[in-house]
């Protein structure tokens, strides 16, 4: 009788571990598309030298790039999208915007500060 406990366990162990691969072999082929995504994030109404215009624009740009990943907070997929979707997104738009608040705000570091050159 303890014999068929051993093997019902071992049968559903290997449903179990089955499964648990076949779902991590299926979610990143979830995220693949053979199409580009896009969308573009307009920022000529902020001012983009003030704290308030940078963070505008990157709550913008973050909001952008969740849609175009289809990111949704409560999908199990959720960290891999992040990961691989998400933040490399916004990664790129950061660096192709090319403004030293947002690049501040963005890796968390201080702006470097401008430095004058006088000639005497």
């Amino acid at each position: 009788m303890n014999s068929n406990v051993k093997t019902h366990n071992s049968c559903f162990l290997a449903y179990s571990t089955a499964m648990l691969l076949a779902c991590v072999c299926v979610a990143p082929s979830a995220f693949a598309d053979d199409q580009s995504r896009s969308e573009t994030v307009k920022f000529t109404d902020l001012k983009v030298d003030t704290a308030a215009g940078v963070g505008t624009l990157y709550r913008r740009i973050n909001a952008a790039a969740q849609r175009v990943c289809g990111y949704e907070a409560t999908s199990v997929y959720a960290q891999y999208s992040w990961r691989h979707c998400v933040r490399p997104t916004v990664d790129a738009t950061v660096a192709k915007v090319n403004n030293p608040l947002l690049t501040a705000l963005h890796t968390g570091r201080n702006p470097a500060p401008a430095t004058a050159m006088i000639n005497k």
